[in-house]
């Protein structure tokens, strides 16, 4: 089963859960620290196209 292990926004108002969650302030950040992640986590980002990127363990 896929789990949400974090997710990294620029929008800080439309997410919440219980993943850690992760607040950049530019596009640049966003992915540097979803990849960045996605290798610590050995996890997949995924890109939602809204300013949001989740990362999941499949």
């Amino acid at each position: 089963m896929a789990q949400i292990m974090a997710v990294v926004t620029m929008e800080k108002e439309r997410v919440g859960g219980g993943a850690p969650i992760f607040v950049v302030d530019r596009e640049e950040e966003l992915q540097r620290l979803s990849f960045l992640l996605e290798k610590t986590l050995d996890a997949n980002a995924h890109d939602l196209k809204n300013g949001t990127m989740i990362l999941v363990k499949h």
